[in-house]
């Protein structure tokens, strides 16, 4: 066996298509039973081992998943089967999947035959185990379940929370550990599958997922999906909804509710750019189609990367492409997370943190160095706050998340400091050298998982050492805070915002401020940076000139609403109340909730408005805010 070939199976890292599927006999074969051996035997380090899974992946592993299963909005169930395809080099005699509120009706062997099984205790964390007993002749393992009322991945939504307002709608979301609550699983990105999925629907609606997709419904209501690349099962996503496609241009698109589709048409124009400029900078794009759906606000997050298509929050319809910078996010995942994939949930940065460097390279691509100045001030901005409110063992890059909710992972530290490392790898060793270094990576890395310790050895062997680069390494990854020599960026659009700002607070009069060519970031910046005195009377001088309350951009309105929180400035109450049972996105409820609950006063006027907003919003949002609040749903 050569020495890639057992790399890739140690790894479980596709090699010739993906870890022991169609070409196992290639990578494994009956002359090389002492090398299998010693895969068997392999003791795995603590880096690689992912905390976060009930299952066995690391003996036993799922290749591929075809899902058979009906969407039932009267019941809001998703029933049906999971058919999972197994590799078991080392000839255990059980696998181990993840669930988590599944109804398990039965369980069945390759061609149907009855399997011996156990459902483990609830654990708070990562749910239950399902172990099934198996043999060397045991090639398919196929759940046949339901989900319940305490999936936490699906999100039920009845027309009134649609745009539309005439049919219901209904996605799901994963990360991290979510996807085990809507399929049985080995839920962990440790491992890699490919899959396939045949879904019924209601006639009138269509299912999209992270696959390949139609573009129309059709009579039947019946879908059937391919995705014959392999990813982590957080990535497997579906939305069944009243949809419309539009395409950009030859291999990108739009989903959305009818009523939304030629706003998002507008809003996406630059898409079929994006993936150009990012294709021009670190290789080919892996997935075909580069296609994104608009799903109703509850959604929780910005954008979320699901191959293929991107699932996105319709609070980045501003009608001036100015928010626009997500979808060039979570196109830039299509590389790094989606193709180079975290190992688990501690090497999280290693998603984020590339995909904001990346974001940002395409960014620069299309609009210019002074735009991205902007975005990164921005996120320096926000890095700063994040280490001001976070425990220093949560502000390193490598984290230790054993016995933690993955979720708390999702900081800026993963996301700023990550892509603040990656810049100043960049300056000391050059652009040029360091894209060379980027797209090398990908290409050698492409399906494959990666840790911390890994990729630290593959920089220093092929950017650090052959070009004598010594730096505080270990301090930025290991250690919390962040290190003297990261590279502050200078924006002299937001030195004119400042000034502005400064006139301001000097005369009470706006006559100083002149926004008429401001971007949605020289807002934010100009927003941000009010001084903590900030009195009501300054608050509405300027609402009154600017119109802040009424604001259509939600990036504007949300962090108006935060400042007017703070200062007391009551005139937002109505809007901000709107705002709050419109709006599922997790980045602007947390922050908002946050300031109301500084006060007896606002906590409970923030309650008011939670009792009325919870039932809109989705699990990932209700548990965060649900903590701020001290709310207990009777």
């Amino acid at each position: 066996m050569k020495l890639i070939q057992l790399a890739a199976l140690l790894l479980c890292i596709p090699f010739y298509t993906s870890c022991g599927v169609s070409d196992k006999e290639e990578m494994i074969d009956a002359s090389n039973v002492a090398e299998e051996s010693s895969v068997c035997e392999r003791i795995w380090t603590e880096d690689e081992i992912d905390y976060h899974t009930l299952s066995n992946y690391m003996d036993v592993y799922v290749s591929h998943i075809h899902l058979d299963v009906e969407i039932s909005f009267a019941e809001k169930k998703l029933f049906g089967s999971a058919t999972h395809t197994i590799e078991n080099p080392c000839n255990k005699d059980i696998i181990v999947f993840d669930s988590r509120s599944l109804d398990v009706a039965s369980i069945t062997l390759n061609e149907g035959e009855e399997a011996t099984y156990e459902i483990g205790d609830l654990d708070e964390l990562l749910g239950q185990s399902i172990t099934v007993h198996i043999d060397e002749n045991t090639e398919s393992v196929t759940i046949n379940y339901s989900t319940t009322k305490g999936t936490r991945a699906l999100d039920w939504l009845v027309p009134a929370q649609t745009a539309g307002k005439q049919n219901p709608f209904m996605y799901t979301q994963g990360q991290a550990v979510l996807t085990r609550t809507w399929i049985p699983c080995q839920d962990t990105p440790g491992r890699r599958i490919t899959y396939s999925a045949k879904v019924k629907v209601p006639s009138h609606l269509m299912a999209v997922m992270s696959a390949s997709n139609p573009t129309a419904k059709n009579e039947t209501g019946i879908y059937n999906f391919e995705m014959n690349q392999s990813i982590p099962t957080y990535l497997m996503a579906i939305a069944v909804g009243d949809l419309e496609f539009i395409e950009i241009d030859e291999r990108t698109g739009v989903y959305s509710e009818p009523s939304m589709i030629e706003a998002c048409r507008y809003e996406f124009g630059d898409m079929g750019k994006m993936v150009e400029a990012a294709e021009g900078l670190y290789g080919k794009y892996q997935w075909e189609r580069y296609d994104v759906i608009v799903l109703p606000p509850s959604f929780p997050f910005g954008g979320m990367e699901n191959p293929r298509l991107t699932f996105a929050t319709p609070t980045i319809i501003a009608g001036d492409r100015s928010l626009t910078t997500l979808v060039a996010h979570e196109l830039a995942h299509s590389w790094s997370g989606n193709l180079v994939t975290n190992s688990n949930w501690n090497d999280f940065w290693l998603n984020e943190g590339f995909t904001m460097y990346f974001e940002r390279r395409i960014m620069e691509e299309l609009y210019g160095k002074d735009y991205v100045d902007m975005l990164a001030l921005l996120g320096y901005q926000d890095l700063l706050a994040s280490i001001s409110s976070l425990e220093p063992k949560m502000q390193m890059l490598k984290l230790k998340m054993k016995d933690l909710d993955p979720d708390k992972a999702m900081t800026d530290i993963a996301y700023e400091k990550g892509y603040s490392f990656l810049r100043l790898i960049e300056d000391l060793a050059g652009r040029e050298k360091f894209d060379v270094f980027i797209k090398d990576y990908f290409t050698a890395h492409k399906f494959q998982t990666m840790t911390t310790e890994v990729f630290l050895a593959y920089l220093k062997e092929n950017l650090l050492e052959p070009n004598n680069i010594e730096f505080n390494l270990n301090e930025w990854v290991y250690e919390s805070g962040l290190p003297e020599n990261c590279l502050v960026v200078i924006s002299e659009r937001f030195n004119s915002v400042e000034a502005q700002l400064t006139a301001f607070y000097e005369t009470n009069n706006v006559s100083s401020v002149t926004p008429q060519d401001w971007s949605t970031h020289e807002w934010l910046h100009f927003i941000r940076h009010f001084k903590p005195e900030t009195t009501v009377d300054q608050m509405a001088i300027l609402d009154d000139a600017f119109h802040l309350t009424q604001s259509g951009n939600s990036e504007i309105a949300a962090i108006w609403f935060e400042k007017s929180i703070n200062a007391g400035y009551n005139n937002i109450d109505d809007e901000l109340e709107a705002f709050l049972i419109r709006v599922g996105r997790r980045k602007f409820l947390q922050p908002l909730y946050n300031a109301l609950a500084a006060t007896p006063e606002g906590k409970q006027k923030g309650l008011d408005i939670y009792v009325k907003a919870r039932d809109n919003y989705h699990f990932v949002s209700v548990s965060t805010i649900d903590a701020i609040l001290g709310y207990s749903p009777s």
